[in-house]
């Protein structure tokens, strides 16, 4: 006799464009000063994001004097919902996908989130503001750096 156990196998959230959106919208809620969750929402994000975060969190370490990790730039208060998500529709075209998030008011409720498929998971195509240019200033006349 064969006893075959058919168990929930969950989905990786980031194996669709919509999914992942919706994951790290919820993920982001979760952050307040929780490391483990800023990282899972850090995670989902694209290459270029993570890359800006990282740069940030290296100037702050540099500032602050203590090892500031990337994830931790991700400040909740930055984050805030204009309306509850309630329906995700996704338009992809090849690596790239266009995620409609839908409030309960389709009509004034709805955001555009783009998505990119990096090493076989999408990842959500976050903008950040690059950071400003590091400044050298001029040595002042007979200071050590001169």
């Amino acid at each position: 006799m064969v006893l075959v156990v058919a168990g929930c196998e969950r989905r990786p959230v980031d194996d669709d464009p919509e999914r992942v959106v919706a994951e790290l919208i919820a993920r982001l809620q979760r952050v307040h000063g929780d490391p483990a969750a800023a990282r899972r929402a850090y995670d989902l994000l694209w290459a270029p994001a993570q890359q800006n975060l990282a740069e940030r969190a290296k100037r702050t370490s540099a500032l602050t004097g203590r090892k500031v990790a990337p994830e931790e730039m991700l400040a909740p208060s930055s984050f805030y919902l204009r309306f509850t998500p309630v329906r995700y529709a996704a338009r992809v075209e090849a690596e790239w996908a266009e995620v409609t998030v839908f409030g309960e008011d389709s009509a004034t409720h709805r955001e555009q989130v783009r998505c990119v498929l990096e090493d076989g998971r999408w990842r959500v195509a976050l903008s950040l503001p690059e950071p400003a240019p590091i400044q050298v200033r001029e040595a002042a006349p007979g200071s050590p750096r001169e």
